[in-house]
C-alpha cells in the first residue's frame, strides 16, 4: 500500500474551505482529498520515468520503460552505472529518441556523481532548493521537480502555475472566460498558502469532473 500524505490534510481543508467560497464549493463536488504517494526507490528512479514519459502517450512511454528496465535494468529501474555502460544503440533500441538518450545520460552520470542525492537528503532541502538542484538534469525543468514534490514526496505548499490542468481548473471552478496567466494564479493561490499541493489536486478535479459531466451529456 502506499504512504499517506505526511502531512494533516484535514487541516488543509479546513483553511482551503474557510478561506475561498469557490474551493470549499468544489471540495463538497469533488470529494474528500484522496492522493497517496508513489515513491520510487531512488529520486533519479522518479527522474527518468519522468524523462521518458515526456511527449509522449502513456501507452508509448509506458512501452519504452518497461524495454529500459528489461534490457539495460536486468528487469527493474537501471543503476546510474548501468545506463552509463548502455551504448546508445542500447538505449535507442528501447525506444529513445536522440534527445531523451542524451538526458538520460546526463541523469546518470549527475546521479553518480553524487549530484542526485537519495530521498532522506533531499527531505532535508526546501522546494525552492530542490528544484534548483534537479533542474541541473538535462531535460528536466521545474514543472517535472514539481510533480515530484506533489506525487512522490507530499510536500504541501507547491502550487505548479505553468501546468494547463491547474489552469484549467482554475477557470472552471471560478467561472473564468479565459485560463489564468501564471501571474494571476499565484495571486489567486496566496490566500491558499501553506496548502496549494492540495488546492491544485482538487482544480485538476474540476477538469476530471467536467470531462465526466461532457461525456454524461454526450450519452
Amino acid at each position: 500500500m502506499a504512504p499517506r500524505y505526511p502531512f494533516n490534510h484535514l487541516a488543509a481543508l479546513r483553511h482551503l474551505r474557510a478561506c475561498d467560497p469557490r474551493l470549499r464549493a468544489l471540495i463538497a463536488i469533488a470529494g474528500r482529498f484522496q492522493l497517496t504517494l508513489d515513491r520510487h526507490p531512488h529520486p533519479s528512479d522518479s527522474l527518468l520515468r519522468a524523462i521518458v514519459y515526456q511527449q509522449l502517450h502513456a501507452t508509448a512511454a509506458t512501452a519504452i520503460l518497461a524495454r529500459i528496465h528489461q534490457h539495460v535494468g536486468g528487469g527493474g529501474f537501471p543503476s546510474a552505472e548501468q545506463l552509463l555502460r548502455a551504448s546508445d544503440g542500447d538505449l535507442r533500441a528501447t525506444g529513445l529518441s536522440r534527445q531523451k538518450i542524451a538526458a538520460v545520460r546526463d541523469l546518470a552520470e549527475k546521479t553518480a556523481a553524487g549530484l542526485i542525492p537519495n530521498w532522506m537528503t533531499l527531505e532535508a532541502l526546501s522546494d525552492d532548493a530542490i528544484i534548483e538542484r534537479l533542474t541541473t538534469v538535462r531535460g528536466v525543468g521545474p514543472w517535472t521537480v514539481q510533480m515530484l514534490l506533489i506525487f512522490r514526496m507530499g510536500r504541501p505548499d507547491v502550487l505548479p502555475l505553468n501546468d494547463y490542468g491547474v489552469q484549467q481548473g482554475y477557470q472552471l471552478a471560478y467561472h473564468k472566460r479565459r485560463l489564468p496567466t501564471p501571474k494571476q494564479l499565484a495571486a489567486a493561490g496566496a490566500a491558499w498558502r501553506p496548502w496549494r499541493s492540495v488546492a491544485s489536486w482538487y482544480l485538476w478535479q474540476a477538469v476530471r469532473l467536467e470531462r465526466e459531466k461532457v461525456r454524461a451529456a454526450a450519452d
